[in-house]
């Protein structure tokens, strides 16, 4: 029984694991006080330590998950066409 159970335990830490890949959260970064797109679960600690203070999500893409960071009271309210679109990571040529 005791490895039925175990079994169990396994397949649905690897099905949330595998589960996750595509997704995006919106998390508040505590060492540069800005609220950034990561496509992995966050870890957050609420009583201090860690990078992050907040996370929010998952999200589909990162469409949906720019939408969400523009709802957020704390984020800053960045001007999205001085930003770099996350899956451009700095490579793309700006579009005029």
């Amino acid at each position: 029984m005791k490895s039925a159970i175990l079994a169990g335990a396994m397949t649905l830490a690897i099905g949330t694991a595998a589960f996750a890949n595509g997704l995006y959260w919106v998390v508040g970064n505590r060492a540069t006080n800005k609220c950034e797109i990561v496509t992995g679960n966050p870890v957050i600690y609420p009583y201090g330590g860690g990078d992050f203070w907040f996370g929010d999500g998952p999200y589909r893409s990162t469409a949906d998950a720019e939408l969400a960071r523009s709802t957020i009271g704390v984020c800053p309210k960045d001007d999205p066409q001085d930003q770099p679109r996350a899956e451009c990571d700095g490579r793309c040529e700006q579009q005029n």
